[in-house]
């Protein structure tokens, strides 16, 4: 009995060695892959950012920051970082103080009036802040109209040529925002 239970010890000893080297094997392959996922972002950060200052005249700090709010906000609400590029080149022209009609405001022009929950406690003057609300009425859009990306763009903009012109101008923008053309070209 006495060597059956030296041997359970053992074989206890072992299984509970093994359990650990597997629970940190798993752990390492999930940095891993954080680390990559967190290495191509930055890869689309940067090109956004590098495009927007060579095409557009954006400040390289400005750019950044646009870069990152776009590519967190379109993550968020699965919008392609294109289309919110294209729609702040449209609405702003990447003019985080833009006024409009109707008092819209900064990058996307949001319209506090109409969204007054949404913007409530927030500086739609900040990029950060105006990004994620205007990629959250574009989402909600999206989702009134059954992923219709024309008809949401319609309730965004106010009209058919505005969802056109954004449609166009996204084309702009997919070579910079893609990730795919980010890891390729190994930037």
């Amino acid at each position: 009995m006495r060597r059956f239970l030296v041997t359970f010890a053992a074989l206890a000893i072992s299984l509970s060695t093994a359990h650990t080297a597997f629970a940190q094997e798993n752990a390492l392959a999930a940095s891993d892959a954080s680390a990559q996922q967190d290495a191509k972002a930055e890869q689309a950060n940067h090109k956004i950012s590098e495009f927007l200052t060579r095409k557009f005249g954006v400040a390289r700090e400005k750019a950044q920051t646009i870069a990152t709010a776009v590519m967190s906000s379109s993550s968020k609400y699965s919008l392609p970082p294109a289309l919110l590029l294209a729609i702040i080149s449209i609405e702003s022209r990447f003019k985080e103080t833009a006024i409009g009609p109707n008092n819209a405001t900064g990058l996307m022009q949001v319209v506090p009036s109409a969204h007054k929950k949404l913007v409530r406690n927030i500086d739609l003057t900040d990029p950060e802040d105006n990004i994620e609300a205007g990629s959250a009425i574009l989402h909600g859009y999206m989702k009134n109209a059954q992923g219709d990306l024309d008809a949401a763009l319609k309730s965004y903009g106010g009209s058919r040529a505005y969802a056109e012109k954004v449609s166009l101008r996204v084309k702009t923008f997919e070579p910079a925002a893609s990730a795919d053309a980010a890891s390729a070209s190994g930037q």
